[in-house]
């Protein structure tokens, strides 16, 4: 195909910023296709009793992968027709348009994810799922709760893709009631479990980052209702994504992998 024929983004057509979202938006895909690449190759360096939590994390980044590379479709697209369009305002528009095609995914994405990360950080306990089949089933569905009627809320918009404002926080507000008990949840297993000196900082480190980074998508929700540039939103939601999925990853082989091998 000619080059001609292909639409290839600059900042000189679309604007600097527009392109930083399509550069996160492309890189963030290409760290968890790395990620996946990184986990399936290491699994004999970790340890046998490990290596189901090991494999969990390299799923994740694979459905991750795979969302972000239907996310930056999607935005290249929508670069694609702002380059046609002059008016600032109405660029403004098309982005803000935009984004809850972009979002979608986003939900598709952390339906799949998240779920499996408690699952990953619950190995991080050295104990039998079957012990704590309650409390974990119970955190599963709480996570599921969270993220289905936080899409809901992302979705509720006017003809011309305009936030309902307060139909939006309502289900923000809902949504945030399953999160509060992942927390919980985790911090009673903790208490009740996590005694195994190898692991007991790693755990630490890795729920804490349910408390933390994972705060980066309520702010970003909330501030997809109040005007603020959508790709403001984009970068921060990649940078998140990369801290929660690859950095988990990063840290539970640095914990379980065969000292004697690496």
């Amino acid at each position: 195909m000619e080059l001609s024929e292909t639409f290839v983004p600059t900042a000189g057509t679309v604007g600097l910023l527009p392109m930083l979202t399509y550069y996160s938006l492309i890189v963030t895909g290409l760290v968890f296709l790395a990620q996946a690449a990184f986990v399936f190759t290491t699994r004999p360096l970790v340890e046998p009793k490990h290596q189901a939590a090991h494999i969990l994390s390299g799923v994740i980044a694979l459905v991750a992968g795979v969302a972000y590379f239907q996310m930056q479709d999607i935005y290249r697209d929508m670069l694609a027709e702002l380059a046609t369009v002059v008016d600032a305002t109405d660029r403004q528009t098309l982005m803000r348009e935009a984004y809850p095609a972009v979002s979608q995914y986003r939900y598709m994405d952390w339906a799949i994810t998240t779920p499996l990360l408690l699952l990953t950080m619950v190995r991080l306990l050295n104990v039998s799922l079957r012990s704590i089949a309650r409390p974990v089933a119970l955190m599963l569905v709480a996570d599921l709760f969270m993220i289905v009627t936080g899409y809901i809320g992302e979705q509720q918009l006017t003809f011309d893709q305009e936030a309902i404002v307060s139909a939006k926080l309502i289900w923000g507000a809902v949504s945030t009631l399953g999160y509060a008990v992942v927390p919980w949840t985790l911090y009673k297993l903790y208490r009740q479990y996590g005694a195994v000196p190898s692991l007991d900082r790693s755990f630490r480190l890795v729920a804490l980052t349910t408390i933390t980074f994972w705060g980066i998508y309520p702010i970003g929700y909330i501030l997809s209702a109040t005007g603020v540039d959508t790709n403001v939103i984009h970068i921060g939601f990649c940078i998140g994504d990369v801290i929660n999925k690859t950095g988990v990853a990063a840290l539970l082989f640095l914990t379980t992998h065969r000292r004697e091998t690496v």
